[in-house]
Parts: C-alpha cells; sequence; structure tokens
C-alpha cells in the first residue's frame, strides 16, 4: 500500500512540475534556515559544557550598593579567597583566587610568543576538568610550574617532549613545564587559554599586589569555586551572603557588599544585571532566533498547505472516485501525507546540501566554530525525526481537507470550493505576510541602532592611532628612546603611554573629595595614567583649562578631568579648584577633557580623572605619518621596537578596528536578521508566485470574457493583483504594533538608542507591496496577455 502511495505521489509531483519544484524549493529554504539556526542554538545552550562538573562550578561575584543603586561585578578583594577557605570551606569542593585572563610574553631562549594565559591557584585546573595530554591536574602544586595548552606546547617544542622544560613569563619569571592540556572548545569561556600558572607566583612576584592581602577595598582579583556534592548554590549562598561586609572596614560598611555565587550555566546566556538584579543576556537572542527559525519554517510549510488546497477542485474527482471504490477517509490522509512526506525527505536534501554550502559563510558571521556530526548517529536520527514532523506539518491540513470531499457532488459535477474554502489560504497568506514585515521592520531598526551609535561622537580621532601593549618589564623607561627614534624616522607623528588601552577602563577608583561634595555622594570614577603628549596623540579636545606641558615641571599635583565629571561633582568653574584622594596632597584641576569613550559605546561616559604619569603605564599609543602609507610606517615602527625591546614579539591593535568590535554583537545580530529576512520574503514570494498562478489558470475563462467585452491589461492586472495586495496591507496591520512592541522593549536595553520613527512602518509596508506587485504582476499579466479564443472556444 505506501509504495502504491509513494508511485503515485511521484507521479503527480511530475505532472505538475512548477507547483512541485514551488513547493520543495520554498521547504528546502525553510528547513536549511532551520537546520542553521538549530546548530547555532545547539551550541549557545551547550556552551561550557565541556567542562566535566559544570553544573556545580560557579564564579564568586558581590553586589555593593553607590548612591542608591546596586552594582554587580565578578571582581574581588584579594582576601576574600582565604577568608572563605577558612570560615566557609565546608562548602566547596575547591576555590581558586584567579588574575583576569589576557596575553602575556611566553619565551624560550630568543623565542619570544605571545600567549593568552592566567594565574590561578592549584585547585583551579581541577575545577575546569582540563583534559591532561602529559602530566596531571596537580601540576600546579608547584609555584615555579606552568601547563601549557596542546598547540602551546606544539608552538614552543613542535616534536619534542615539553614536560620539564623551562620558560620565562613576561621576561621575568622562570617557569618549569609540568603539564600539557588539550585545547579548550570553541564554546567555552576559556576558549582562547594556552596556559595557566600558579597563583603563588603571581602574588609573590608583582610588586603592586605586596599590599592586597590585606587591602579589602581592592577588588582586582576574580575567583572560581567547586561546591561540595551535599549542597547547592542557594544554600552556599546564604552562608556566604555576608563574609566580605563582616571584614571591611566601618566606613566601607556602607556600600552593603554581598557575595553570591554565579553558577556556570548562566556565564553565557544570562549575564546582564541592572540594580542587582539578574536581567536575561545572550538568551534574548537565543529565543528570538528560535522563534525566526520556527517562523521561516511555518513559512515554508504554508506554502505546502496553499498550494495544495489551491488544487483542490483539480483533485477532486480522484478523491471521489476512491472513496466510491471503497477507500475510507484514513486511507486517503496517509495518500496525501505520504505525498507530503515524500516532498518534504527531497527538500530535506536539497537543505542538507544548502546548509553545507552556507555553514562556512555563517560560522564566519555568527563567530562559531559549528560543523556537521557526520558520524553522530544522535545527528541523524535528528534529521529523519525534523524531516517527518515537518512532512506531517506541512501535510496535515491538505491531507484532512482534501479526504473530505463528498463523491456524490464530486462526480455529479456540482461540487464547488465556495467562496469561504479561500478563507484559511488567505489566513495563512496574511500569517506569512505578518512575519516576514516584522523581519523587515527588525532588521531597519537593528541597522538604525548599530549606525546610530557608531556616528555618536568618540572626543578622540581614531583614525591612523595604534596601540601596543608593554608587555615585560623591558619596555619601561624607554619612552623618550623609542618616541624621539619613531619621530625621527618620520614613522610618527606623536606617541604616549597610558595605564589602559584607548578603548576601555582598567582602573575604577572612589574616595575622592571636593569642596561642596555632598557627604552622601558615593565617588567612583574611571581613572586613567598618562604621559606628556597624550592628548596630541589621541587627539583630544580641550573644552576648559589646557593640557599636560613639559613648559610646567610641577604636573605630579597636576589632573585633568572630564565633561562627566564635572556633572557627577556638581562643580562651577572647576578649573584651579582643588580635589583630594586618599592620602594624596592636593590634586588641582588644569583642564576638562570633552567626553572620551573608553568603554562601552552604548551607555553613557564615566566621569574620569586623568593623572600625569610615567610608572603606572601599560599601552603605548602611536599616532602613524599621514604622509606614509600605514604599512611603511609600521615596517618601520617594527624594526624600531625589535630592536630596543628585543623580548616582546611585535604585537599591535589598530583602535579603529577594537573600537568597531565592541559593535560585533549587534553587528551579527544584524546581518543574521537581514539574511534571515530575506529568506523569509523569498519563500513568502515563492508561495505567492504559485498561488497567483493558480488563481489565474482558474480564472482563465472569467479573463477571456472581459477582454472579448472590452476589459483592458490594466483592468485585468488590477482585478488579479488587488485581492493580494490587500491581504498584504491586512498582514502589515497586524505586523506593525508588534514590531514596534518588540522592537521598542529591545531598545530599553540600551541607554545611547534610537527613538523608532513612523517612516520605518511606511517604508516596510511600501517595500512589501511593491514585493507582492511584482511577484504577482508576472502571472497577472501573462494571463491578461493570453487570447481569449483559446480559453473559451469549448464554450
Amino acid at each position: 500500500m505506501i509504495r502504491n502511495y509513494l508511485k503515485i505521489a511521484w507521479r503527480n509531483l511530475l505532472k505538475n512540475k512548477q507547483f512541485s519544484a514551488i513547493n520543495i524549493g520554498g521547504l528546502a529554504i525553510g528547513m536549511s534556515v532551520a537546520m542553521l539556526i538549530g546548530f547555532w542554538l545547539l551550541d549557545e545552550l551547550t556552551y561550557d559544557r565541556y567542562h566535566k562538573n559544570y553544573d556545580r562550578v560557579a564564579r564568586i561575584m558581590q553586589k555593593q550598593t553607590s548612591n542608591g543603586e546596586i552594582y554587580t561585578g565578578e571582581a574581588l578583594p584579594m582576601p576574600l579567597g582565604e577568608e572563605l577557605k577558612t570560615h566557609y570551606g565546608d562548602n566547596f569542593k575547591y576555590l581558586a583566587m584567579a588574575s583576569w585572563q589576557g596575553d602575556h610574553i611566553l619565551s624560550k631562549e630568543n623565542d619570544h610568543q605571545k600567549k593568552n594565559g592566567i594565574y590561578i591557584d592549584k585547585d583551579g585546573p581541577k575545577i575546569l576538568s582540563l583534559e591532561m595530554v602529559k602530566g596531571s591536574l596537580s601540576g600546579l602544586n608547584d609555584p615555579r610550574s606552568i601547563l601549557l595548552s596542546s598547540s602551546a606546547a606544539k608552538a614552543f617544542f613542535s616534536g619534542r617532549d615539553p614536560m620539564g622544560q623551562v620558560l620565562k613569563i613576561d621576561n621575568s619569571h622562570e617557569v618549569k613545564v609540568t603539564g600539557v592540556f588539550k585545547d579548550l572548545p570553541y564554546n567555552t569561556e576559556f576558549r582562547d587559554l594556552e596556559f595557566i600558572a600558579p597563583w603563588d607566583l603571581y602574588v609573590t612576584t608583582e610588586p603592586w599586589l605586596k599590599n592586597a592581602k590585606t587591602q579589602w577595598g581592592n577588588n582586582s582579583f576574580q575567583a572560581f569555586v567547586q561546591i561540595n556534592d551535599h549542597t547547592d548554590f542557594a544554600t552556599v549562598n546564604k552562608h556566604i551572603l555576608h563574609s566580605k561586609l563582616n571584614r571591611v572596614p566601618d566606613e566601607d560598611k556602607k556600600y552593603n557588599s554581598e557575595i553570591f555565587l554565579f553558577p556556570m550555566k548562566d556565564w553565557h546566556l544570562h549575564s546582564n544585571w541592572k540594580n542587582g538584579v539578574q536581567t536575561g543576556g545572550l538568551i534574548e537572542y537565543v529565543r528570538m532566533f528560535a522563534v525566526i527559525g520556527a517562523f521561516v519554517l511555518l513559512l515554508a510549510c504554508i506554502n505546502f498547505m496553499n498550494l495544495s488546497t489551491a488544487r483542490s477542485e483539480k483533485r477532486a474527482k480522484e478523491v471521489g472516485i476512491r472513496k466510491t471504490v471503497g477507500s475510507a477517509r484514513g486511507q486517503l490522509v496517509s495518500q496525501f501525507l505520504c505525498e507530503s512526506l515524500l516532498v518534504a525527505f527531497m527538500a530535506f536534501f536539497l537543505a542538507f546540501f544548502l546548509t553545507w554550502l552556507l555553514l562556512p559563510w555563517f560560522n564566519s558571521v555568527a563567530h562559531k566554530q559549528m560543523s556537521i556530526p557526520w558520524s553522530n548517529v544522535g545527528f541523524w536520527l535528528g534529521c529523519l525525526a525534523f524531516t517527518l514532523i515537518t512532512g506531517v506539518l506541512a501535510g496535515s491540513y491538505p491531507a484532512l481537507f482534501l479526504s473530505s470531499f463528498e463523491p456524490v457532488k464530486v462526480l455529479k459535477g456540482t461540487f464547488k470550493a465556495g467562496k469561504l474554502a479561500g478563507l484559511p489560504r488567505k489566513a495563512l497568506v496574511v500569517t506569512q505576510f505578518t512575519v516576514s514585515v516584522a523581519l523587515i521592520i527588525g532588521t531597519v531598526i537593528v541597522y538604525q541602532q548599530i549606525q546610530h551609535t557608531k556616528n555618536r561622537p568618540v572626543g578622540y580621532d581614531r583614525n591612523g592611532l595604534v596601540m601596543i601593549a608593554m608587555s615585560t618589564p623591558e619596555f619601561y623607561g624607554k619612552y623618550d628612546l623609542l618616541r624621539t627614534e619613531l619621530k625621527q624616522k618620520g614613522a610618527i607623528t606623536e606617541m604616549a603611554e597610558s595605564s589602559s588601552p584607548l578603548t576601555a577602563v582598567w582602573s575604577n577608583s572612589g574616595g575622592f573629595e571636593w569642596e561642596g561634595k555632598d557627604p552622601n555622594l558615593d565617588t567612583d570614577f574611571a581613572t586613567f595614567w598618562v604621559t606628556h603628549d597624550y592628548g596630541k596623540t589621541v587627539g583630544f579636545e580641550m573644552a576648559e583649562g589646557r593640557d599636560f606641558s613639559r613648559d610646567f615641571p610641577t604636573y605630579s599635583s597636576a589632573i585633568l578631568i572630564n565633561e562627566a565629571a564635572i556633572d557627577f561633582m556638581n562643580l562651577k568653574n572647576p578649573v584651579g579648584k582643588t580635589i583630594r584622594w586618599g592620602d594624596s596632597p592636593n590634586l588641582t584641576i588644569i583642564g576638562i577633557v570633552k567626553n572620551m569613550i573608553a568603554s562601552s559605546p552604548f551607555k553613557p561616559v564615566k566621569q574620569a580623572v586623568y593623572f600625569l604619569n610615567y610608572e603606572n603605564v601599560n599601552w603605548i599609543t602611536l599616532r602613524l605619518n599621514p604622509r606614509k602609507s600605514a604599512k611603511e610606517s609600521l615596517a618601520i615602527v617594527e624594526d624600531v621596537f625589535k630592536r630596543i625591546v628585543p623580548s616582546a614579539p611585535f604585537d599591535y591593535k589598530f583602535t579603529d578596528e577594537e573600537y568597531a568590535a565592541k559593535f560585533a554583537q549587534e553587528e551579527r545580530v544584524g546581518t543574521l536578521a537581514t539574511f534571515f529576512a530575506g529568506l523569509a520574503i523569498l519563500i513568502s514570494c515563492l508561495g505567492l508566485f504559485g498561488l497567483a498562478s493558480f488563481v489565474a489558470e482558474q480564472r482563465t475563462k472569467e479573463i477571456g470574457i472581459r477582454k472579448i467585452v472590452g476589459a483592458s491589461i490594466l483592468n485585468l492586472w488590477q482585478l488579479l493583483s488587488k485581492d493580494f495586495v490587500l491581504l498584504v496591507l491586512i498582514a502589515c496591520a497586524i505586523a506593525i504594533p508588534l514590531a514596534w512592541y518588540y522592537l521598542n522593549n529591545w531598545l530599553q536595553g540600551y541607554e545611547y538608542r534610537i527613538r523608532i520613527q513612523w517612516w520605518v512602518f511606511a517604508l516596510s509596508v511600501a517595500g512589501a507591496v511593491l514585493v507582492t506587485l511584482v511577484t504577482v504582476s508576472f502571472q497577472a499579466i501573462k494571463a491578461a496577455l493570453a487570447n481569449p479564443v483559446k480559453s473559451l472556444r469549448t464554450e
């Protein structure tokens, strides 16, 4: 019986090639979109699950109240680690204090390479459940040890055994390789990790950490834990809530510090906090794309339903005869479902091919490393289930509709589908274009938000700026030498050093006092240490006063503040006024810098203070000579740096590229939304084209009569197009309020955002109507130009 069903299904496909091509092509596109989004969703939802104890690992975080607002962050004071181990140790299987993960220079004799690493307590590798290739998870017990990733070990030692080999970190600390761990997968928080060094080495060798063990206000570190098997996160959180508050000095208790565990399962998708409350994160995009994938697949299924039911009158006699000779309705349903399943399987093979072709591009746009798991049996079973569900979803309504015809009416020739029979098809077309128009509006709004933020004044000139990390001690004390030689060779126009890269804030400080300050105001300033010529190098603008200058030797007590600081401090005529910071002597404000965007371009600029200092610096910023090509200038810079600072590999970053990277997530969303919106429109148009073709065919005789009695081609075009345009306008009326509601809520997540303009909706409606007219017009004009004699010769 099934064989017979498939044979009939195959014949019907061949008999109606145009409709078959539209059905298979539309379903294939929809299934391909669903598969691509499915790969992305799986990658996002399994993030960090590489770690075996994923469900019991957490990052320690804290909430602090300042100026009536609760701030949540992962930066912690060093003594908290020992406090938790000593007084709350029963809650933890492992607890590890750690530095921030970042780039360092590893050296083997004259071989210097930049590698990403972290200093962490000896139990850190156990928390991360690293897969050891050589050595063991206890490899950090020796304070002069190091664990390398497989790729890092290969980069230094090729085919040689790395165990016991000696390396240098940042040209300062000699360490011995005690283990090699397998490279971590791309979908984990620690994917860039290339080496792990002992926390004890970090604490005992970094000069600035000398007093950190007793400083409860120095939030410069992070910590990870694995809780014991007999407890849970909620219970541990109750125990450790006030572990910091109980130890801080009385003057700091006003911040009401609360310590809690942030589970690893939430790191990637639920990382946003507002006023102490978890407010989502990437999970919003996961939900959004899941809905988009489901809707695009639904659009393809709607095409199948529409075209199948539109051809109902052509299948009516077949149904009537089959029922007359004894076919039960269930058998007819099975036959029509077999047809839809055959179409679904043919569409799946085409969709799989499309997915295979698009996956490299999709990986590039989505910033992923996904691949098709060819050898995974579960994957193929999932594909089979996916295809069966799609086939049943697409074919269920047509099967039930077609199998419901009454044989007596059909065979007497009195069967007519009637006007009401077209209502479900119209509703489905409205659904299709509601989704498509909403996606178009969403794409435009996302693009506008990105461009709005990109066009925001940054406060300095990004073009031609290059940043270089001062990664080894050899950089220090060579500022004048580097600057003089680079300027003499014409590679740069200016150079300066700073404590943070130009596109980030590495230090925030409180404790500032000034005349007229509200005693209840908690101070929190972004703090930058810079050298002379920093303003000239980056091109910032002075709103008032003057920049640091070598012509004024007493600048150790001089500071610059930005415009945001004036507003925060509520100062009038700030130039010349003094402020106090801790035990430092009075600091004199000599100038006001116009606001510069150093952190998120989507948020207001934070109040900032700039100090003149040649010691607390970590970055070199160069302004390349615009009269030379960047390639020529960088070649000179590289030659000078390799000669003067030979221990560091020449590694630089363009400031404009680093700033552009801040928009990466939004641009990925925008690109993917545009891609999926385009495919949704394509699928909808395919269905509309097929439906218009059928309507034109169904009304052939009517068109012939109208032409004979004098109807023009324009009249006939309007006749065949108006119904479809009306359906699209109804879809727009539904899509606009839905899109506005969702996108307005999305924009609330950005403090610096656009206002949704009316013309976006008008443009989207006009575009949808235009696409509809172009799609329908081909069939409408073709029918209007047909010779009426041919359509009426049998009458």
